[in-house]
């Protein structure tokens, strides 16, 4: 009893402080061999394709982060000190869990065609596939947890992405291009129908055709992109789709959803039930902490059409992008509408120093460009990150500084107050 008593009592004294990170990296057959690796200064021997650091408490990769001496699991850290490190407000509001997972993703090549669900449905999903004893780890799962997954993508390089659907007017001026026989009839009911209904009826068809008719839609869109892919970008893609899906329908993705390139600093926000595809180049990714994605098609992974439908929002719509907002001093935020993250740039020149807010979340930060110190401004302790390295810095932490000639990508949890102030710079 005497030895619990100790134990306990140290426990309850130990302190939460600014802690380095050691993060996974998931490996996917569209990763990188030199984009993770370059940005962490590491080697790659064996060219592995390395698509994802993840940064956070996600139990399936959770990081490890330097406590008192030793590493240990962030998610097992946040269970134990709950509110040192996650703030009274975002541990009630988010049941003792970090609300938000932070990733440098790196593609080479197309990620699938896919979208998330909405809260409502991640819940009935997730509860459904466990009734049907599906493992959770089950590669013909959908449903890994009950959240959604809104996500924000910031683009470190020229980063191509498809997101949302064209306007109908655009894809039916791409398919006339394309003159495709095999579709006279469906491209007819959405020239009668251009409205979002209309979109619905026209693309349910299309992902639900024979596959023997959708092979033929293929080859013959596939002939005519060939002699246009030095005109529009759209062609081009489908041309380059088709080297690792040649008989995909999700070929045609790049006519029937809007192409962006985003140039370094540039986001996009994506909410429920938007389809998207993440197609070349490395970004900051900032998501709620789920790992729920419905897939239709440009993947070996398990695909799911009928529910993947099921969530879709075929509103056409542009895509926007986001518009970094003065915040502090040398910080920049992204405005987004989501409850459980906010992403924002900290730019350092030499001479340069960033003061933390007052009142803040825990926030995670990983060095870009240069090297940053923190400084936490209680204990006078310095914490330094080197290029690719990352911290977490508790709730606990009241003020910190950050010097250095730098660029620091930071995570946190919005205020009710930001949220609103941000949405509303999204409008």
């Amino acid at each position: 009893m005497r030895r619990l008593r100790e134990k306990i009592k140290c426990a309850e004294n130990e302190t939460v402080k600014i802690g380095l990170l050691k993060n996974r990296i998931q490996e996917y057959a569209w990763g990188s061999t030199r984009a993770i690796p370059d940005l962490l200064r590491q080697k790659n021997p064996e060219h592995k394709t390395l698509a994802e650091l993840w940064m956070g408490a996600h139990p399936k990769a959770p990081s490890r982060v330097q406590h008192d001496g030793q590493w240990v699991s962030l998610q097992e850290l946040i269970a134990k000190h709950p509110v040192d490190i996650l703030g009274n407000r975002v541990a009630k509001n988010f049941n003792n869990r970090l609300p938000y997972l932070f990733k440098v993703l790196a593609a080479a090549k197309p990620l699938s065609i896919q979208a998330h669900p909405d809260p409502r449905q991640a819940r009935e999903g997730f509860q459904r596939e466990n009734a049907q004893n599906i493992p959770l780890d089950a590669p013909n799962r959908n449903y890994r947890d009950e959240n959604h997954k809104p996500e924000c993508i910031c683009a470190l390089t020229p980063f191509w992405a498809l997101s949302r659907f064209r306007k109908t007017s655009e894809i039916l001026s791409y398919f006339e291009k394309l003159n495709l026989r095999q579709l006279e009839g469906e491209l007819a009911g959405l020239i009668k129908r251009p409205t979002s209904h209309g979109l619905k009826e026209f693309y349910t068809c299309l992902m639900t055709l024979d596959r023997n008719r959708q092979i033929k839609i293929v080859e013959q869109a596939l002939k005519k992109a060939w002699s246009l892919k030095t005109e529009d970008p759209a062609y081009r893609w489908m041309c380059k789709l088709a080297e690792d899906y040649p008989d995909d329908i999700g070929v045609l993705s790049p006519i029937l959803l809007n192409l962006i390139c985003l140039e370094p600093g540039q986001a996009i926000f994506l909410g429920s039930g938007e389809l998207h595809a993440y197609l070349e180049g490395m970004g900051i990714e900032l998501m709620a902490n789920s790992d729920n994605v419905l897939r239709g098609g440009l993947t070996p992974k398990h695909i799911d059409v009928p529910e993947l439908l099921r969530v879709l929002n075929f509103k056409d719509r542009d895509v926007t992008l986001l518009k970094p907002v003065k915040s502090v001093t040398h910080e920049q935020v992204y405005p987004s509408p989501a409850a459980e993250f906010v992403l924002s740039v900290i730019t350092l020149s030499k001479s340069d120093s960033y003061q933390s807010p007052q009142h803040r979340s825990a926030e995670i930060l990983i060095c870009t460009r240069g090297t940053a110190t923190i400084f936490d401004c209680h204990d006078q302790s310095e914490t330094q990150l080197r290029q690719g390295a990352s911290a977490i810095i508790p709730s606990a932490v009241k003020r910190y500084r950050i010097k250095g000639e730098c660029i620091c990508y930071k995570a946190a949890v919005p205020f009710s107050t930001e949220r609103r102030r941000l949405s509303e710079v999204m409008r």
